[in-house]
């Protein structure tokens, strides 16, 4: 598979299969991955891989969590922007609503569309998933270090024939996961990502969200 062809035909999957997934290919991925892009070569990434018991504790714990207060634990960052502005507040919603209208659920069952939501922290049946940590002291440079890193993981994911979701809603549970896998104090929890292989009938697996024209975001000048 060529870089163009991964690019194209990854997507965000939100239903998996139960198939396992080989621990041999996720460590030669992590390790490929590595070789993206950092500024000073700090590769800041710190990355979590968890499976098995380690994965159904985090997604009991997060359950426990949630029932309790469903907005979680203390956020570290904002996920977006407080005052998110034009055209990015459309296009989130537009992402919204396409799948949601995949699923069924219209905008007024509020019941059915946090029960959904809710299978963000179950890594949508996911058998393997990853968590991204970086040092607090690190800033915004650093935090696009992560972006590259995580974009090559999912490529090369697409590669071996995996699926895969980037899930910044744990960084709603930042302490339920940390303390589960042992982080330390001086990381920030930044992501989770679901990891396996994709189920082909579930209908949320065929949304292929729309993207802005090249014109709408890029300018040429001087060439």
């Amino acid at each position: 598979m060529d870089v163009s062809t991964a690019l194209d035909t990854r997507t965000s999957v939100r239903a998996f299969t139960d198939e396992p997934v080989d621990l041999a290919v996720l460590r030669e991925i992590l390790t490929k991955a590595a070789r993206s892009p950092s500024g000073g070569n700090l590769q800041p990434w710190r990355i979590y891989v968890v499976g098995g018991d380690v994965l159904a504790d985090i997604k009991a714990r997060a359950a426990d969590v949630l029932s309790k207060d469903p907005r979680g634990e203390t956020p570290q960052y904002d996920i977006y922007p407080r005052k998110l502005a034009e055209p990015y507040k459309a296009r989130r919603f537009e992402v919204g609503e396409d799948m949601y209208a995949r699923l069924g659920i219209p905008r007024e069952d509020k019941a059915a569309r946090r029960a959904w939501f809710a299978n963000n922290f179950r890594f949508f049946g996911a058998p393997a998933a990853l968590f991204c940590f970086v040092e607090r002291y690190m800033g915004p440079p650093q935090w696009s270090d992560l972006g590259m890193y995580l974009q090559s993981v999912m490529l090369l994911l697409k590669e071996a024939g995996l699926d895969s979701c980037p899930q910044e809603c744990w960084a709603m549970l930042p302490e339920t996961v940390a303390d589960v896998v042992g982080a330390p104090d001086g990381l920030m929890l930044f992501t989770g990502m679901a990891i396996g292989h994709a189920d082909k009938d579930a209908p949320v697996n065929g949304l292929r969200t729309r993207r802005a024209g090249l014109d709408e975001f890029a300018e040429f000048q001087g060439i």
